[in-house]
């Protein structure tokens, strides 16, 4: 398996990044991350000093040989590996909340024994997550720390281990770049943060050729589910419902009536989070009403 140091990194998603690895389908690769700050917050002092150009590193972008305009780009996180200890902040003009904060508050959250020490009485359980995963977009460059249709910083606390994603190829060979782990954190991330942690995550990539599903989206074991990403809420929203609703007529089968009838019965509408540039809505249709395999 070949890996990736979290020296190699890229701050926007560009067709014009140059590519630290070449893999080929169904490889497996390690990528070495650093926080969402890349390392400059170690204790709560540090945040009067932080670079803000230095935010939402992502490791990469790896070269998936063969995968061309038009592709599918398959991402299976095998395995999220985490550091002892992470950082959460909230402060002022940040977040949902950031207009009744007068103050910049950094806690250092120490991880032992699968739990998140927010204080010395309450703990907290890890649920592991990629914030930052995509590939270079169609056209211009984008921030790492904005999430679009290439993916992108989409805080979707369903990226983790034993998830696939699947992204759009734009460029040839994808350009497949990640970081930004969170040890927790929870739908919306309303502080601007989760517990932002430096790691290593391995992943299977594979390409899915003559195939159109309406990108990105994730699929588990038990739901499949579609992302959509917009500076209007609303708007997001009716993306991520437009793009089940594509899928359950396409890919599926169904008609577009009752494609709109089950997704109103079974499936769930989430915010992934509502703090970016655009913000990011899932859609999860269980699994287990459907017939065809991704």
């Amino acid at each position: 398996m070949q890996s990736i140091s979290k020296d190699s990194i890229v701050y926007t998603m560009s067709g014009q990044n140059k590519p630290v690895l070449h893999i080929n389908p169904g490889e497996q690769v390690q990528f070495e991350t650093w926080d969402a700050f890349q390392g400059q917050i170690k204790s709560p002092e540090d945040f009067v000093e932080l670079d803000w150009e230095k935010i939402n590193p992502a490791t990469g972008p790896v070269y998936v040989n063969g995968a061309a305009w038009g592709d599918i780009l398959s991402v299976k996180i095998e395995r999220i590996e985490i550091e002892p200890s992470g950082v959460v902040l909230c402060g002022k003009g940040m977040g949902t909340m950031g207009s009744v904060l007068q103050n910049n508050t950094v806690k250092v959250v120490d991880i032992k024994n699968d739990m998140a020490h927010f204080s010395e009485d309450l703990v907290l359980p890890l649920n592991k997550m990629i914030g930052v995963i995509g590939v270079a977009p169609k056209d211009e460059a984008i921030p790492c720390g904005a999430p679009d249709l290439h993916g992108g910083n989409m805080d979707c606390k369903e990226i983790r281990e034993g998830a696939t994603l699947l992204l759009p190829v734009n460029v040839p060979g994808a350009l497949l770049a990640l970081g930004d782990l969170h040890a927790v954190m929870a739908d919306g991330e309303i502080g601007v943060t989760g517990v932002e942690v430096s790691g290593c995550v391995t992943v299977t990539v594979d390409i899915i050729k003559d195939k159109k599903l309406p990108l990105p989206m994730i699929v588990n074991d038990n739901y499949v589910m579609t992302l959509a990403s917009d500076e209007d809420l609303d708007t997001a929203v009716d993306m991520a419902v437009a793009n089940m609703v594509s899928y359950l007529k396409d890919s599926e089968g169904f008609t577009i009536e009752d494609a709109v009838m089950l997704t109103s019965l079974v499936a769930d509408v989430r915010i992934c989070q509502v703090v970016d540039p655009k913000k990011t809505i899932r859609v999860e249709f269980p699994r287990k009403y459907l017939t065809k395999s991704l």
